[in-house]
């Protein structure tokens, strides 16, 4: 199995993970601005985790394109992510039935932190695979600030959730706010920095 055939079946499945949220999304129950009003739990879910999926999706492709060839842990790194992608659609509908609550908040942010922790094992795959071509050390570190300093974040706002939904969400937002432009400024300010740890 090449990598073209795991990068298809990939966006195969998240399409797919789109297109059930979308599905979720029921239109509004009367002809007014109000009834569209009360859609808009449901419409800032749906916003909030797309934008999750299609970072996921661009920093997907970017590191699958990093690794030299195919092996089994690549494999089941990026089945593991798949998987817990899968999850976010079921976690968003919940939470825009009942928005800003305890326990759907809670749930949502848990189903963000498992595709962070799927992605550090994927990402430790490709670093195993490029071997002496692997990025220098100062590239690799920043990378694994920004992946620790999510994990945080997010077990932040499971934390968070408990005491206030918003600030919950808010976490979740920070961390897309993070991922969304890869070898973006904070990126670049991470790697210097790392850079100079290293000298």
């Amino acid at each position: 199995m090449g990598k073209s055939r795991l990068e298809a079946f990939s966006d195969g499945v998240i399409a797919i993970i789109i297109t059930i949220m979308v599905l979720e999304i029921h239109p509004p129950d009367a002809p007014t601005w109000e009834a569209l009003g009360r859609l808009w739990p449901a419409l800032v879910g749906y916003v909030l985790s797309f934008t999750y999926i299609a970072i996921y999706w661009v920093n997907h492709q970017r590191l699958i394109g990093f690794a030299p060839r195919f092996s089994v842990g690549l494999h089941w790194s990026n089945m593991l992510l798949l998987f817990a992608l899968s999850l976010v659609p079921i976690s968003t509908g919940w939470m825009g039935r009942f928005p800003l609550s305890t326990v759907p908040t809670a749930t949502y942010l848990f189903t963000l932190i498992l595709p962070s922790t799927a992605y550090m094992w994927l990402n430790a795959e490709v670093i195993k695979l490029k071997g002496a071509d692997a990025a220098p050390k100062h590239v690799i570190h920043a990378e694994q600030i920004k992946q620790i300093g999510s994990f945080i974040i997010y077990a932040s706002g499971i934390a968070l959730a408990f005491v206030s939904p918003a600030l919950s969400l808010a976490c979740a937002a920070l961390v897309s706010f993070i991922w969304f432009l890869p070898d973006g400024p904070i990126d670049r300010q991470l790697t210097r920095y790392t850079a100079w740890r290293h000298n």
